[in-house]
Order: structure tokens, then sequence, then C-alpha cells
């Protein structure tokens, strides 16, 4: 909790506690709302590409016109090499407009498979120091499959930031943070949704039997995990979908907020007397409280991980790769129908 001098709003409140990163796929709301933090992913390029006009639509242009890529005489390597430079033009032009770090997502057709992740990193980081964009800004965002998490041991190891995305389970969050990931994501919402429609989950029924939501309750339990066991990894609540969801949130490293929640924030002023409804729900101190059981406390290994990531954090783990892997596959269709570009 603390003082205000004069009235706020409410997003200077809870902007104490959490860093608040507008959810915004292409950047049109830099001025009311400018991100500290960015992601290149496929959908971005996409975007992109069905915009008329951006900022970012001379980064791809350059990536299309790259002699060492059109020199490749396999097409897929070919859209590949595309792919590649194209995620970092933008990364690249993206570094220049936030104070923070930006993540690059990586193929997620690459999710089960520890040495390619690895191996494209390694391209791609290669291709930011070309452009003369430093590691330190960057991030590399892989899905928290058991490979994922290898993976991001393996770079994190070499110095190189990993940012593991969807995890919907207790194991994938602990096994990410023994990893030494650099950042964890946690989607809160979509695993409110999927409880309202499916049962079984027994790490989603223990939350709703302590009358708590369940993606509220994972990030609350990784983030105590995270801070009482002394691991490194800053904690993400992303897939946020009321003011609600926010304010149970606070505390946590990073919030990724849709645009009409930092609206209504930004509208709603809030005044001394005010100051106790904004409270501290996350922090280092009451973590040392938090029990955890003797089967969580276990050096997570693939068998020990398989068996204990249930039905929720399967089903949305696979939906979350299939919908990575189809905009990886619509990014290399559309390079490949406007390829070769006029001047080449």
């Amino acid at each position: 909790m603390f003082d205000f001098e004069d009235s706020c709003t409410e997003l200077d409140a809870v902007s104490n506690f959490s860093e608040i990163v507008p959810d915004t796929v292409i950047f049109d709301d830099f001025e009311r709302f400018p991100p500290t933090a960015a992601t290149v992913s496929s959908a971005l390029l996409l975007g992109i590409c069905s915009l008329p006009d951006t900022k970012f639509k001379s980064a791809i242009e350059t990536a299309l016109a790259d002699s060492e890529c059109y020199g490749q005489e396999n097409a897929n390597d070919r859209m590949s090499c595309f792919s590649n430079k194209a995620l970092v033009n933008v990364g690249a032009d993206l570094a220049r407009l936030v104070p923070g770090r930006v993540s690059t997502e990586v193929d997620a057709r690459l999710a089960y498979d520890t040495q390619g992740i690895v191996k494209k990193v390694h391209e791609v980081v290669k291709l930011y120091n070309q452009v003369e964009v430093s590691s330190e800004r960057l991030l590399f965002k892989i899905p928290a499959t058991w490979q994922g998490i290898e993976a991001s041991r393996l770079l994190e190891a070499e110095g190189i930031q990993t940012h593991l995305t969807f995890v919907y389970s207790f194991c994938q969050a602990a096994a990410a943070a023994q990893a030494g990931a650099s950042v964890i994501q946690i989607f809160v919402g979509r695993m409110r949704d999927w409880a309202r429609g499916h049962s079984g989950d027994p790490e989603i029924e223990a939350a709703i039997r302590r009358g708590e939501d369940p993606g509220v309750a994972l990030v609350t339990k990784a983030y105590n995990y995270i801070h009482k066991y002394g691991h490194k990894s800053k904690l993400m609540a992303a897939a946020v979908r009321n003011k609600q969801d926010l304010f149970s949130l606070l505390g946590v490293d990073y919030i990724i907020a849709p645009l009409k929640i930092l609206q209504s924030l930004k509208e709603s002023a809030t005044y001394p007397e005010e100051k106790y409804s904004y409270v501290r729900r996350l922090s280092p101190s009451s973590a040392m409280g938090y029990e955890f059981g003797d089967e969580e406390l276990v050096e997570w290994d693939q068998r020990s991980f398989a068996s204990a990531m249930g039905p929720c954090a399967e089903e949305l783990l696979a939906a979350g790769l299939e919908g990575y892997a189809n905009q990886a596959k619509r990014v290399e269709e559309l390079f490949g129908r406007i390829w070769p570009p006029p001047n080449v």
C-alpha cells in the first residue's frame, strides 16, 4: 500500500505494484499507452502485412529482398530465412521504440525438438547481432513443453534470455523456474474459460474448492514458489479479462492488459482516502509463508512433468501450439506469394 499526495488514476495506482504491458498487436496506441516491452511474432508479421501502411512495412520488404535468403535453392530454407530476417528486422525496429526487452517468438513447430529450438535461437541471435541489437535487449519466446523447458535451460546457461509461454500448470511453472527461464507467462483467463466447460483436472478443481480463480491461483502459487526458493524468473500474467483480475494479481512482475482495461484504468480517478483499495497481493515476503506439498518440491524430470500436467495444461498447450504453427505457415505462404519483390 502507498500514499497519494493528490488524486491519480487507477492506472498510476496499479503501476506501483506491477509493470503493466499493453496487449496490442500493431502498435497503433504508442501515444496513449507507450509500451515498455514488445513481442515480435508470426501474428505481428501477418498484421503488418495486412495493413496498407505501417512503420514496420519496410522491415519486411527489406527481409524479402535479402540476397542471402534468395540465394538458397531449397524453397523451405528460403522461406525460413525470410521469416527469420523479417522477425529480426521488425524486432530491431521495436527495440528502438521500447525501453525494455523485445521477445521474439520461436517457431512452434519446433516445440518438441530441444536441439531444433536451440539452433533456431542461435540463428536469430546472430541476425540480431548483425543489426546491432544486443543480447541483453532480447528474450526468446519458447513453448513450455518439456523439450522447450530443456532448451531454455541450455540457452540460459549461455546467457541467452528465454520467455516460456503457454504455462497452464504448476509443474510447467516450477520446471521453467528450475531451468532458469528469465520470464514465465501464465494465461489467467484461458484457464478460467477451460474450467467453465471441463472437469477432471485436479489442480483446477483444488483451486475452485478453495473458492479461488484457477488462473489467479496458479500465478499466486508460481510467484510464491519462485520467491520462496530463490529462482531468478520473472512472472508474467496474460489473458487478463477485467480489472478485478488485474487487482487480484498486483505484485506480479508483469501484467499484459488489453487496451480497453487500460483505458478504463486511465479514466478512473482514485483519491487519497481510497489508497487502501490497492493492496499488493503478491510479495517476496508473503511468499515465505506459502506452504508447498512434498509432491510439488521435486526436481522435475520428463516423467514427473508428463504425469503432473493435467488435462487443462495438455489441451490448452496443444491448442496454443497449433495456433502458433498455423500462423508461422501462413507467414511462409504469404512470403511465397509476394516473393520475389519487384526490385529483385
